[in-house]
This record gives structure tokens, sequence and C-alpha cells, in this order.
């Protein structure tokens, strides 16, 4: 659940520290007081799209923070780990967000930076927020078959994953079959080309690392001379001249004055001794070196040569020899793609049958898991609607498998769900018959059938805060009271929030909060306050009365908390 709330220049809000609790909350106040800004707070503090205009007028930037108190067995805690957030069940969790001036934004968990993408799948699983534009998606096809799949469980998302996984290779089957079918006007001349490239580069036998080993060899034959004459002049200085000749005398002069001295002299010794052997050693290195050195021509002009032809290739088919390998590996299959254009045509088509008849099969289960859940979505959404005061309504899921109609090639056209479609039918007046929801629902209809769903889906995706604002757009008496009942039955197992105009709908919620917003100091400020005892009967008596709140509204207001209290109770 939602503990606290905390929102710094924020539009009109200047500063505000909510506390929250379990159960059902309201929102109440006069339009235009900022109600939906806390909503928009919550919103960006789960990943929602902010901008500068949101930043209060004169402030350098707006800072956003919740803190949620979630079970050890919730979802989002697997989520933290799989993206890398250190946190720990057994304390609250703290999202924060700034959004500067400028428009730039800056996320925190747990006060560790974490990303847009990943704020967003954080809060999918923490809040749900419900508003009047969110009635559109109920008019979205689409839409309805993922709610129907999300309701039909654990085996259907599993057989899901596994058809969509045969129909991704099923459709890359089919792009490279049109690939090669439209591929035969330049066949002639790209299998020319193929051949001549192919050619080309193997009869360069090249070699790994064969350019650099050339390199290496092509300096030193350059360079030959220069090498012979330096190596020959350091030989002779150190053996012919009398380089080794003076250490041996030096060596030999503390030889005899050693015992002297021991301490000091024994250690100059050794080096000297050690320095004569390593000057010998590498004097008759350099002899070694100086004999094993070539000068040739043809070789270099070779060595050269070679290197052209390597470049050559460089500059047509990669940067490096096993780019141009890679090339050629590519080359030949395209070639063989050609050459052996019908046989590939035979294996693809047999393999898109395969995999075809693989999808089907998988189509058809999907298609009989969905006929079953939607018997029983059906069922319950008529039951949450009977307690939304819609008694005579008739809702069906209705499978439309008509998408599936069988193409040119004799085959039911499959999809990346398979082969449903999926259609919420109603009719709310008896006689009438079932259509679909956008030729017949109205606004009022629409809120209930959205918090019916909202009802059901409550425990399926546990998300521990759905929020709804004035979700009681269009409704009134009866039925503004049922959304209440509904909404507050909604709140054992989940934390709800609400916006709301109606009393109806206030009084049934077990914490009340006002959003006012006042003048000070020549700036507009929003504040919340929660309402306890008779402020909360005020605040309904205004809204039962309008601007004048007489003794009558506020004995009204006094009875629907008392007929709440019992409604609750029982």
């Amino acid at each position: 659940m939602l503990r606290e709330l905390s929102i710094r220049n924020l539009a009109v809000i200047e500063e505000v520290n909510v506390t929250f609790h379990h159960g059902f909350h309201v929102l109440t106040g006069e339009t235009g007081a900022g109600k939906s800004i806390l909503i928009d707070a919550l919103s960006l503090l789960v990943g929602g799209r902010g901008s500068a205009d949101m930043v209060r007028y004169g402030c350098d930037k707006a800072e956003m923070e919740a803190m949620f108190d979630l079970s050890t067995g919730h979802p989002v805690w697997n989520v933290l780990n799989k993206l890398g957030v250190h946190a720990s069940s057994e304390e609250m969790l703290v999202i924060r967000r700034e959004l500067s001036s400028h428009g730039k934004s800056s996320s925190r968990v747990n006060g560790q930076l974490v990303t847009m993408t990943m704020l967003r799948e954080i809060g999918e699983c923490l809040v749900n927020i419900h508003g009047q534009h969110e009635h559109q998606s109920l008019l979205r096809t689409e839409q309805h078959l993922e709610w129907l799949d999300l309701f039909a469980g654990d085996l259907l998302i599993e057989r899901k994953q596994n058809y969509r996984m045969i129909f991704s290779q099923l459709q890359q089957t089919r792009a490279s079959l049109r690939e090669l079918e439209n591929s035969t006007r330049q066949n002639v001349q790209m299998l020319d080309l193929y051949r001549f490239q192919i050619e080309e580069i193997t009869n360069a036998q090249l070699k790994p690392m064969e350019d650099e080993l050339l390199t290496e060899q092509r300096r030193k034959l350059m360079y030959a001379g220069k090498r012979m004459d330096a190596v020959s002049e350091a030989y002779s200085l150190l053996y012919g001249g009398k380089g080794l000749d003076m250490v041996s005398k030096a060596v030999a002069k503390l030889i005899d004055i050693q015992s002297y001295d021991a301490a000091k002299l024994g250690p100059l010794l050794e080096q000297l001794q050690s320095a004569f052997y390593q000057a010998e050693d590498a004097a008759f290195q350099l002899r070694d070196y100086r004999d094993g050195i070539e000068s040739d021509p043809d070789q270099l002009s070779q060595v050269d040569d070679r290197l052209d032809l390597i470049n050559g290739l460089k500059r047509k088919y990669g940067e490096s020899i096993p780019d141009i390998l890679a090339y050629l590996e590519r080359t030949i299959v395209d070639r063989d793609k050609i050459e052996n254009r019908d046989q590939l045509l035979e294996e693809f088509r047999a393999e898109e049958t395969r995999l075809y008849d693989q999808a089907l099969v998988l189509a058809q289960e999907l298609s009989q898991l969905r006929e079953h859940a939607a018997a029983k979505l059906s069922e319950a959404i008529e039951n949450e609607l009977v307690q939304l005061q819609m008694p005579s309504a008739k809702f069906r899921v209705q499978i439309d498998s008509s998408v599936g109609d069988a193409d040119e090639t004799k085959q039911v056209r499959l999809h990346i769900n398979g082969m449903d479609e999926a259609i919420f039918m109603l009719t709310t007046n008896p006689g009438e018959p079932l259509k679909p929801l956008s030729k017949i629902a109205s606004g009022g209809e629409m809120s209930r059938i959205m918090l019916a769903l909202k009802s059901i889906f409550a425990e399926i995706d546990q998300v521990p805060v759905l929020i709804f604002d004035e979700v009681d757009t269009g409704v009134s008496g009866r039925a503004a009271q049922a959304i209440a009942e509904k909404m507050s039955k909604l709140a054992l197992k989940c934390q709800i929030f609400s916006i709301t105009h109606l009393p109806q709908v206030a009084c049934m919620a077990d914490h009340h909060y006002e959003i006012r917003k006042q003048v000070i100091g020549a700036r507009t400020s929003t504040s919340v306050t929660e309402l306890i005892g008779t402020v909360r009967i005020e605040e309904l008596a205004r809204m039962l009365g309008g601007v004048e709140v007489t003794e009558k509204t506020r004995h009204h207001a006094q009875e629907m908390l008392d007929l709440a209290h019992r409604q609750k109770g029982a």
C-alpha cells in the first residue's frame, strides 16, 4: 500500500505531505482546486511522462516522493531483483522523482538511480490509474483479447508464449520464402557477380593475420642493410674492440684487492663479472643475428605484391582479413541460394507447412482455452454489474475466429495472438440483442463496466493501489451509490483512491481528504487535509448543498455517513 506521498513545487502545489491508510480514500474539493495534480504526481512517480510546464512557476524543479509498504511475496521484489535494484522486502520501498524546469528528469528507487523504462516496469506493479480517458480502452477489441488472456491464467499465458515462438519462426520462414521467390529478376546478374567474387577471394588463399606478418617481414627486408651495419658495429665494439677486454681487466684488478675490503668490493666484483658474462652473451647473439640477416630485393618485391593484393581485397570486401573471409562465406550462401533455388524453395515451403501446422494446433488450443475463460469472465462481469445497479445487463465475451478465415492459400490466417479476436458484447435492456460496447454503452455504463473489470482483475494482477479519477462521471442516484459500495468492497483487497464530486461516493470512503486552493502572499497554493469528524460533515454538506451549507444539508450529510458505516459494518 501507499504509505506517504510528498510533493514540492508541482503546478500549484508548493509543498504537500500526506499520509495514507488501508482501505478506501476519496479526494474532494472545488473544481480546479488541484485534485488531479496528486494523481499526476503519482503518475510521474510510476514512470508517467512529465514536462517542464508541470514545475511550479519560478522554481527550478519539482520533487515527488512516495513510500510503499508491500508484502514479502509481492511481484515487485522480483522485478527489482531482475533490474538490479537493491531492495529488501523487510523495508519500505521509496520512489523519488525530480523534474527540472528545463524538462530533464531523474528517478531513484531506494536511493538508486533508475531509467524511465525501469521506473515504468516497477510502477506497473504498484499503481493502476483509471481515468475517464481509459473508457476508450473498452472500445478497442485488441484490448479485450489481452484482458481475456489475463483472466484465463497461467496455462493460457504459457501456451501463448509457445505459440508466439512457433509463429515467429513461421514469419521468418515466410519472409525468407518471399525473398527467394521475388529474387528471380536479378538472379543471373548476381550469380555471375557472386562467382567472380568467390573466385577472386578463394584464389587469394588468405590466412588469418597474414597481412600483419607480411608487414613485419617487409619492414625487415627494407632495412636489412641498415640492420647489418648497426649490428656489425655493435658486435665489433664489444668483441673486436676494447669493450669486453676493458671489463675483463677491471674484473682482474678487483680480484687482486677483494680480500682487503670484501664487504664492499665483493658485491661490486659480482656485478662486474655478471655484466661481463651478459655482455659476452649479447655479443654472441649479435653475431648470430648478423649472420642471419638477408637482403633479398626479389623477396621484398613478392611481399609488396602480396600486400597490394590483400589491400585491394580489403577495399572491396572488408577492412580486415576476417571481414573478407566472412564476406566470402555470405557470398557462398547467396550463390548457393541462387544455384539451388528450386531445392531451397521446396525446403522453405516444407518448413512453412510444418511450422504452420504446428502453429495452427497451438492456436486452436488457445481458442479452446479462451472459450472456457470467456464463459467464466462473462458470468463474473454480469455478477459485478448486478451489484452496480445493472441487473438487466447481459454481458458476453464473444470469441470471433472470423479473423481466421481461410485465405487464398486455403490456410487459416494466424496472427501474433493466435486465430481469435475477443469482442465485449453488452445489452442493458431486456429483449435487445447483444452489441459491441462501442455501439450501446453510455458513459455511466462504461464507468460501471470498467469498475467491474477492475474488481475482477484486482486479485489477478496484484497491483496494491488502484486510483479512479472521476470514474463516477455520468452516473447519479442509486448507480452512484452502487459504485461507491463496489469501491468500498474492493478496498478490502487493495488500497483504493477516488477523485469524486458525488457525496454518495465520498460518504462510503474510509478516509476523506479535502483538496483546497488558496491565495497566500499573491501566490496560489494547494493544500491537502484529511477530514475527520465535523469537518468531514461540512465537506459532505458542501457537496450536497453547493455554496450555502444549511443545517438540513449537515443533517443529511450525517445521515449519509451513518448509513455508510452501517452498510460497511454489515
